[in-house]
């Protein structure tokens, strides 16, 4: 009769290769927020770069996407806002860092202009930009991404916050 050996914890987590070899995009989140025509843009630095983007940042563990937007919002521009839903999801390959991302933007609409103080050390500040000022920006904007996300707001796209779905 053979024994019955039980593995530990610590066993099956050492021994557990599923998905140890399978890609994985970088998550990210950023947030559209819009006030009669300008839309509220954070100043950063990228690679000793000065470089323009929406609030956006990195999913981290055990954080639901909504949650996420919240917390980048929270500390690239110090405000606190609750998106109301997605303009879009967005698969970027960056071939100069070797990367993959997939984006999900959230779409914040507000009743007034709000200033907040970033809580970030890489954001230099905040700006609340026309679509002309967007696009002068070009080369300074983060990504394609950047401008593709507020060409999918204005032209109406709406994923509901409910089509998120979370176990955490």
């Amino acid at each position: 009769m053979g024994i019955l050996k039980l593995k530990s914890n610590a066993d099956i987590s050492t021994s557990n290769e599923h998905g140890s070899s399978q890609f994985k995009p970088n998550t990210t989140v950023a947030a559209i927020i819009h006030h009669k025509g300008k839309f509220l843009f954070v100043e950063e630095l990228d690679n000793n770069q000065v470089v323009f983007n929406q609030p956006a940042g990195h999913l981290e563990e055990n954080e639901s996407l909504t949650s996420a937007i919240k917390r980048e919002v929270l500390e690239e521009t110090g405000l606190s806002v609750e998106p109301e839903y997605l303009c879009g999801i967005y698969y970027f390959h960056r071939p100069d860092l070797q990367l993959y991302f997939l984006r999900f933007c959230f779409v914040i609409e507000l009743d007034q202009y709000l200033t907040g103080q970033p809580q970030d050390s890489e954001i230099i500040a905040t700006h609340w930009l026309s679509l002309e000022q967007i696009k002068a920006k070009g080369l300074q904007l983060r990504s394609s991404m950047v401008l593709e996300c507020i060409e999918d707001y204005l032209a109406g796209n709406k994923i509901p916050l409910s089509q998120l779905k979370s176990n955490l």
